[in-house]
């Protein structure tokens, strides 16, 4: 999954997408003087950009920011290490398929069996770090933040309900999975 961000300059959303679509709006917002902060939506996390030259200067350096390593990048598999003892490492080769497909069938099936708490989970410390910076001074932030928590979804939605729309809005969002939808992560 390709990471997208968005930023906000103030309480006004500025810019959403993928990081060049985002450091580029940025990078044109900049000059009005007023702080720009931007947002990991998978993590909550602030990110930065190096807004240094041209337009295209600033994809071209975002793009090469993605280390190639070996694997097979067009099909998504990326080649990194593994520590096993050699009693593991026998049981491995003995799978049909290899060590290889084992591990990303016992990789898939550990995913499954707690997919939902782990997404569950990363929505909600994604929403909470985006909301701590950006509406932890807004009326009823730590009791919208216990219910992000508790999934209480309809005392979220009314806690954050007097917040300014966008920061509202994308709090809402980030969280949707923490109550139980589709992760959205790419708006």
């Amino acid at each position: 999954m390709e990471m997208t961000c968005t930023a906000f300059q103030g309480m006004r959303k500025i810019g959403a997408g993928s990081p060049a679509e985002v450091a580029l709006a940025v990078k044109h917002a900049r000059d009005s003087g007023e702080a720009i902060l931007v947002f990991d939506n998978a993590t909550g996390r602030q990110i930065e950009f190096d807004l240094r030259g041209s337009d295209a200067e600033i994809v071209a350096r975002l793009e090469q920011s993605e280390p190639r390593r070996p694997g097979r990048p067009k099909l998504g598999v990326t080649a990194r290490e593994v520590t096993l003892l050699p009693r593991h490492w026998d049981w491995l080769a003995a799978q049909p398929g290899g060590a290889s497909v084992t591990l990303r069938k016992l990789v898939d099936a550990a995913r499954n069996d707690t997919g939902g708490r782990e997404r569950k989970r990363q929505a909600q410390e994604a929403a909470d770090r985006f909301m701590m910076v950006m509406a932890g001074n807004q009326p009823h932030y730590e009791e919208a933040a216990r219910a992000l928590y508790a999934g209480d979804y309809h005392s979220f939605t009314d806690l954050t309900e007097g917040w300014p729309q966008e920061v509202r809005d994308h709090a809402r969002h980030l969280s949707e999975p923490a109550f139980g939808w589709p992760d959205t992560s790419d708006a």
